[in-house]
């Protein structure tokens, strides 16, 4: 079994154990699907991405996506800026107003409307803004005993690598861990994640002390064993491995503990979940109409392998009520668990393209550039 991660918070250090992530992911990672998770065995789990400004101007909707769910401790936010006073203010206030136990910064995102503004994966480049963002959020937490992270992408394209120098950079400011997501933002999530990354990160950065977190391409509990067994990395971050299959945390967990027994449920143990899902989202959303319809791109995901008419299918992506859900679920038949089918890569594929970014960009890594501040969405 791993080491566990201790985090030192305000109220004392918390081992993540096991230390096993939820990454944050837009649409996703909401208190229900963090709860799922929990009940699971993740060691920590990660809320979507907000924006720096968002948060502090106060969206409504930004505020709801970082409220913890019933009983979730540490409460862990993440948070996405480009601009160094943005993101100080805003671990301030999350600070001063107690909404979180756990900042993680992201600099790993690669969707275009993120890297065209020299935010996500894009911004490591920027050395000196790169630094003066986590150096900044580090100063701000550390009045309120906030443990601060990062979770970057090995660069922009196989030309412009960042990782290295990025990580040390963070290291050097005091970041608890730096998680790697071993691809580039150009890789976007197509073809397979570079593990030797990972291993490079975790001998680059084992004179400072600072734990490196491995991200990519973990499908069942044998990859999270075949992964820190080829990094030596101090535990992992899952992303859409666990899409609609929040019991990968069970495998995961009994995997690094040495188990040589899968998490495989059945099919009327995969619909039990389905329908908890269900119960808590609405529960969140306390709209029955608004959390099915949130629900409905789940269905996919859970269904994924398994023998279900194709009309069936098409009714539960357009689920409405809990009372309609619970009647498709009772049409289904039990099955056993679709190995071959339900343990592939799941969720977003996107192939890989040229990063979007501003014009200039790749010009000088060492220009302190002041960016236009980020948009106002949440997630990305």
């Amino acid at each position: 079994m791993l080491n566990p991660l201790a985090l030192a918070l305000r109220d004392g250090v918390h081992q993540v154990d096991p230390p096993v992530v939820l990454a944050p992911m837009a649409g996703i990672t909401n208190a229900p699907f963090r709860m799922l998770c929990r009940e699971q065995g993740a060691g920590l789990f990660v809320s979507e991405m907000v924006t720096a400004r968002a948060l502090l101007e106060r969206v409504p909707e930004t505020l709801r996506m970082i409220e913890p769910g019933a009983g979730e401790w540490p409460r862990s936010v993440q948070l996405y800026s480009v601009d160094p006073h943005h993101m100080s203010e805003a671990v301030k206030m999350i600070g001063r107003e107690n909404l979180a136990d756990h900042i993680d910064m992201n600099f790993g995102c690669p969707v275009p409307k993120v890297t065209r503004k020299g935010g996500g994966a894009a911004l490591p480049y920027k050395r000196n803004l790169f630094s003066a963002i986590v150096r900044g959020a580090v100063e701000a937490a550390k009045p309120f005993g906030i443990p601060v992270t990062v979770k970057m992408r090995i660069g922009i394209d196989t030309d412009h690598h960042t990782y290295l120098e990025a990580a040390k950079s963070a290291a050097d400011a005091g970041v608890a861990w730096v998680a790697l997501h071993a691809r580039t933002a150009e890789q976007m999530y197509e073809g397979k994640a570079d593990w030797s990354a990972i291993a490079n990160l975790v001998e680059h950065l084992k004179p400072t002390g600072v734990p490196v977190l491995g991200n990519g391409d973990i499908w069942t509990g044998a990859d999270a064993v075949e992964m820190v067994k080829q990094t030596n990395c101090a535990g992992v971050v899952v992303g859409r491995g666990c899409l609609g299959r929040p019991w990968l945390f069970a495998d995961l967990v009994a995997a690094l503990q040495g188990s040589q027994s899968p998490i495989q449920p059945t099919l009327f143990e995969v619909r039990e979940v389905m329908f908890r899902h269900g119960e808590l989202i609405v529960d969140y959303f306390e709209s029955e109409i608004r959390g099915c319809r949130d629900l409905r791109k789940h269905m996919a995901w859970y269904l994924k392998g398994f023998r279900v008419p194709s009309e069936l299918r098409r009714q539960f992506g357009m689920v409405s009520s809990l009372e309609e859900l619970r009647s498709l679920l009772n049409q289904l038949e039990d099955q056993p668990y679709p190995v071959d089918v339900a343990e592939k890569p799941r969720g977003r594929t996107s192939h890989g393209r040229a990063p979007s970014l501003p014009d200039g960009w790749l010009k000088d890594p060492d220009e302190m550039i002041h960016l236009e501040a980020e948009d106002m969405f949440s997630g990305g």
